[in-house]
Formats: structure tokens, sequence, C-alpha cells
């Protein structure tokens, strides 16, 4: 096992990789792991890294059978004497059987260390990769990194109001507008936004309606979200539950001039297939 792992330790790791992207596309998942302008570069890629894979397992024995065979040719047959050993002294190959002696145990636990640790690894990167089921971005992530900033930015276009079909607007293209005209009187028709519950951190009143804005890949994703004013919503819902919000935009009634999503209805939801905004 050892020798097999020395082997074939980095092309199995390719190989589960490769694997494994290949079903998330073919699943429809990848989207949860980078932006769909990837997609179609990521699979070109991947389909790229089965031929060099294949063609690892292909011609790597064959090289070293072939290592094998010169080194086995390179033998030029002479015998060492055994009077060889006369020359250099007793006194030292007693010494070296020694040392080796001693050293013995603790190289082959190191050995026996370094197989366990090999094993592990290509076991665990399976179970990662092909047995666990691919999740999103949770609260967990969204309370490490500041909502409605970066992928909110002074940079970033609201969409247009004015002749909009607001139906379409996502979670993100309500926080923009919020972010950039924040006056509720400007907001007459009722809104409905969907996404995962994300409790604020200042009111136990409020809590958001928010998704992850993904730029790059899940490592760049930025919660985005809407206020949503619901005094005892902790007896409905829970972090992470999926709901879709419907309302009107308004003055948050405890802190003032912020404006909020104060709900007519919010219902649980399933998560969709594509729980990321772009």
């Amino acid at each position: 096992m050892r020798e097999f792992l020395r082997r074939w330790q980095g092309v199995l790791l390719a190989a589960i990789g490769v694997i494994a992207t290949l079903w998330l596309a073919a699943t429809n998942r990848l989207g949860f792991y980078i932006h769909p302008r990837y997609f179609l570069f990521t699979v070109i890629m991947a389909v790229i890294a089965v031929v060099f894979v294949v063609a690892a397992f292909a011609v790597i024995p064959v090289l070293r059978r072939r290592a094998t065979d010169a080194a086995g040719d390179g033998s030029d047959g002479h015998d060492h004497d055994d009077d060889d050993d006369d020359h250099h002294g007793h006194g030292h190959g007693h010494d070296h059987v020694h040392d080796a002696a001693a050293a013995g145990p603790a190289a082959s636990a190191r050995r026996r260390l370094g197989t366990v640790a090999g094993i592990a690894i290509v076991a665990g990167t399976a179970v990662a990769l092909l047995v666990l089921p691919p999740a999103t971005l949770t609260t967990a992530t969204a309370e490490n990194r500041e909502l409605n900033a970066t992928a909110v930015g002074p940079d970033s276009a609201a969409p247009d109001l004015v002749g909009g079909d607001t139906s379409s607007f996502t979670v993100k293209d309500w926080a923009l507008i919020l972010r950039q005209n924040p006056d509720p009187a400007d907001f007459a028709d009722p809104i409905s936004v969907t996404g995962f519950v994300l409790p604020s951190p200042d009111d136990e009143d409020v809590f958001y309606v928010a998704r992850f804005t993904v730029t790059c890949c899940a490592v760049d994703a930025q919660p985005v979200g809407v206020p949503v004013h619901l005094p005892g919503w902790q007896d409905r819902f829970a972090a992470d539950d999926w709901v879709t919000a419907e309302g009107r935009l308004d003055v948050d009634p405890a802190a003032g001039p912020s404006p909020v999503l104060v709900p007519e209805t919010v219902e649980p939801t399933e998560q969709p297939e594509q729980p990321y905004v772009f």
C-alpha cells in the first residue's frame, strides 16, 4: 500500500477532483462554488484533466518498468568480494549493523504513519467531494462578512425603478436600491424578496432576507439582504430558513429613518436551485 500511494496518490487526488467537477456540472450544482460565467471554462479544463489522468495511468507503469529494466541491465554481473568487508574492518561493520537495528523501529513507524496519512488524505478527499452533498454558504459565513458592503458598493448600479419590472428584482437589486435611494416615500408598490433568514445583530425585531452574491467563486461571496421588521419572528423561523417576504418598504418603527420591509406575509419556501445572485 505504501508503494502504491507513493506512486499514485497525486493521480488519484486529481482523478477525484475531476470526477467531482464533472458531476457537479452534470447535476447543475457547479454554481454552488463558482460564477456561471466560468462554467464552460471549468468543464473544458476538467475534460483536459481527464485526458492527463488517463494518460498518467497508462504511461507511468510503462516508464517505471523501463526504468527498472534499465537499472537491471546496468548491473554488470561482477560479484563483490566478501573480503572487502574484512578490508574495511570488522569493528566498522559491527557499528553499522548496530545503528541500522536501532533505527529500524523508528523508520518503520514513520513509514506506517506516512501510509496511514496518505490513505486518510485520499479517503477524506473522496468523501468530501464525492459523498457529502454540496452545500451553500450559511449565516455562519454571513456573520463574518459585512452585509451589503463590498458586493453592494458605491460602484454598483441599482436597477431603474421607473419602467422597470420590479417583480424580477432580486435581493441584491433591492439592497442596491435601498443603499442608493433610502427614502421609503419613493416606494409605493409592494415588493417580494426571497432568501435565507439572517438575524440582525442590532435589533431583535428585525431579520434580513439575505443571499450571497458571487463575483468569481464562493471564496469571494458577500452577503446582501433586505431588512424585515417582524417582531417575534424567532417563534416562526430559524436562522438559515428560506422564506419569501412580501410587503411595503417603510421607515423602521424602532430605528428611525432607515427603510425596512414591513411584511404583509412571510412564508417558508424551498432553497432555489441557484441560491446565489450574480
